[in-house]
């Protein structure tokens, strides 16, 4: 017959109790450091078992480290890379002058032997992550190409947003067709500017002064945002400014420009000419 062994005893009430002298069970402290506006330190701390002492080494968090710059980055103003074509560059200096967050950038406009131009955007790796803008004056088809080309170029430098400004839309007028043949132009220049690239922040923004008709807004495509102001006002300050301000009268061209503004001028008497 196999021998079956004991099974060992169930531990006592005692020995749970010599358990408990001998290994005392040992206490968890919680320490709290912080440190405000001081680099890391070396700090130095008693263990409970009276061992050797721990060195604590703190460190800031990654986000601690990463946070400097980018708060640095928040503070400063928003600043603009202003490009600028050779007929506004009295403008565009008068712009820079009133502001310290616009950059003026300079743009090479020379010509080949055939009159093809031959342009140079320069310190072009500098416009990468910036916010950029052209002032733009299409005040002949002759230079109509050449501004094209730069507004087509710069969103592809991998700027954060892209501003064109133009002030006059040269060809608003012919914005409808009276008889079977007619070109709405104003049309044609409207597609043209809606494929401009869109830039590493999305479309374009393309901001015109009093525009012809306010409904030529839909000619443009999705890929641009059309942004209509006026200077209307400025032109109110100027005239309350003029000595005789009382003795002033508004003359509309015809029926189109009174119903597009007398609502900005009604304090003035006005004049509507007939065709």
């Amino acid at each position: 017959m196999s021998a079956i062994s004991p099974s060992p005893p169930f531990p006592s009430s005692s020995s749970k109790t010599t358990d408990k002298t001998l290994n005392p069970p040992r206490s968890k402290n919680r320490i709290h450091c912080e440190l405000r506006n001081t680099p890391p330190q070396k700090w130095t701390i008693d263990c409970v078992s009276s061992t050797d002492p721990i060195h604590i080494i703190l460190k800031p968090p990654n986000s601690t480290l990463m946070a400097s710059p980018l708060n640095s980055s928040l503070k400063n103003p928003k600043s603009v890379c202003l490009f600028y074509c050779s007929e506004m560059k009295d403008l565009a200096e008068r712009i820079a002058f009133e502001s310290d967050a616009i950059e003026l950038r300079s743009i090479s406009w020379r010509k080949f032997e055939d009159g093809f131009p031959n342009l140079f955007i320069s310190n072009a790796q500098g416009v990468r992550g910036q916010h950029a803008a052209f002032l733009a004056s299409f005040s002949s088809p002759g230079v109509i190409f050449e501004q094209l080309s730069i507004i087509y170029a710069l969103p592809k430098l991998f700027v954060t947003s892209f501003t064109v400004i133009l002030p006059f839309f040269p060809t608003g007028t012919s914005e409808r067709m009276e008889d079977e043949g007619d070109v709405a132009t104003a049309f044609t220049l409207a597609r043209i500017l809606s494929n401009i690239p869109i830039c590493r922040g999305g479309p374009t923004s393309l901001v015109i002064f009093d525009i012809h008709a306010l409904q030529e807004r839909f000619y443009f495509g999705d890929n641009i945002l059309p942004c209509f102001e006026s200077g209307v006002p400025l032109l109110l300050n100027r005239l309350q400014q003029l000595p005789d301000s009382d003795n002033i009268t508004i003359a509309f061209p015809d029926d189109g420009a009174w119903k597009r503004f007398h609502k900005q001028l009604q304090h003035f008497p006005m004049v509507i000419t007939f065709k």
